[in-house]
């Protein structure tokens, strides 16, 4: 027995070596390839972002340190397009997670066809964002949108509005069109949420005749705290870099009413052809948003503590 195991001990660590080195092989290509779609574009901004250029085909790049974050904080555009910024993730978060709770909710209770609803809630979350962006930019269309014609119609207004034609009515559209689209995601997660809440616990609030505010705070609220928080760091996220849609219904317009964060950062980049600036910007927003994370986790900490 001895002299048998002595042998099958060094066959057992080149069978494991060989499957180590098997596993290398395997894995090094998504290395790779994350490496250089991840990593190098990362790393290559940050060391772009203290260097001035100016445009893409630049012979000199004179190494200038930190000014192009110190320009970056110190121009008013910069903080006008963070204001936006803000307003349009704390208000498109805040309807999304609104609604998104009410739908499910709805969408948690025993109906029938339940899964038809289910299936109906979804689509708008399915359709890409520029199509999205094309849609609700056609129905905000001063002439022919329809919103303007059941407007108009239904006799609730004698003129055309122009949706998009000014600075913070147009922001408010755009934020519109995002919840529209994202509403459904947040809906899902949230359902998801509930649907690992034991019964036992809402037969036993009902025993005791607690009302359905109670239950809802006591009980659907403490144990949604886990989804609730994904929920809004990924939003949270999601929305401080909003840029395909805001791209594709005003460009950034009108008087740069929608021009966030986001858009600021190519405009500057890609249009001005300051690609150190925009480097420079893109590490700030990636500041922020850790920033609006950590303090989106703080909070739910302290919020999960008070309502245990």
């Amino acid at each position: 027995m001895t002299r048998i195991s002595t042998v099958a001990a060094p066959r057992r660590r080149a069978g494991k070596e060989s499957q180590r080195r098997l596993a290398f092989w395997l894995l090094l290509p998504a290395a790779i390839a994350v490496f250089g779609v991840i990593v190098y574009p990362i790393i290559r901004t940050l060391i772009i972002s203290f260097f001035e250029v100016n445009s893409a085909l630049a012979v000199e790049t004179p190494f200038i340190g930190i000014d192009n974050y110190l320009q970056a904080l110190s121009s008013s555009g910069f903080w006008a397009a963070i204001g936006r910024t803000l307003y349009f993730t704390v208000v498109s978060t805040a309807i999304e997670l609104t609604l998104g709770m009410m739908l499910a909710l709805l969408l948690n209770a025993r109906l029938r066809m339940r899964w038809l609803f289910r299936a109906i809630v979804v689509l708008p979350w399915a359709v890409p964002t520029i199509v999205n962006a094309a849609m609700w930019k056609g129905i905000f269309n001063a002439q022919y949108g329809s919103l303007n014609a059941a407007l108009t119609g239904l006799g609730i207004t004698d003129e055309y509005i122009a949706w998009l034609g000014h600075p913070f009515l147009a922001l408010n559209m755009v934020i519109v069109a995002d919840a529209w689209k994202t509403t459904p995601l947040v809906a899902f997660f949230l359902l998801a949420g509930l649907t690992v809440i034991s019964p036992e616990l809402y037969e036993s609030a009902k025993l005791d005749r607690a009302s359905w505010p109670r239950i809802f705070r006591s009980i659907t609220l403490p144990m949604l705290l886990p989804s609730i928080s994904i929920v809004l760091v990924l939003r949270t996220v999601e929305a401080f870099k909003a840029f395909d849609i805001i791209y594709a219904m005003t460009r950034g317009g009108p008087a740069d009413g929608t021009q966030t964060i986001a858009y600021y950062t190519y405009v500057r980049a890609f249009s001005d052809q300051n690609f150190g600036m925009g480097s420079a910007l893109s590490y700030i927003i990636v500041i922020v948003i850790l920033i609006l994370t950590a303090i989106y986790l703080k909070m739910l900490r302290q919020a999960e503590t008070s309502l245990v």
